[in-house]
């Protein structure tokens, strides 16, 4: 599963401003704020890591101890 994290504005000033706080929550900008069909601005960051693999159990990575 891919994580990816969304901001809407009103305008792109706005738009800008929440990705901005994305960034600083160390994301990744993903696509930066376009104008939509609805008239509302939106952008997106994801991790700038993977997420873990999950094992064929389900269980997720297993780490030795």
């Amino acid at each position: 599963m891919a994580l990816r994290f969304t901001v809407q504005g009103d305008d792109e000033r706005e738009c800008a401003e929440g990705l901005a706080l994305l960034q600083s929550l160390g994301l990744r900008p993903a696509m930066l704020p376009r104008l939509l069909t609805d008239n509302r601005w939106m952008a997106r960051a994801v991790p700038t890591t993977k997420a873990p693999t999950v094992t064929d159990d389900g269980r997720g990575p297993v780490v030795a101890g």
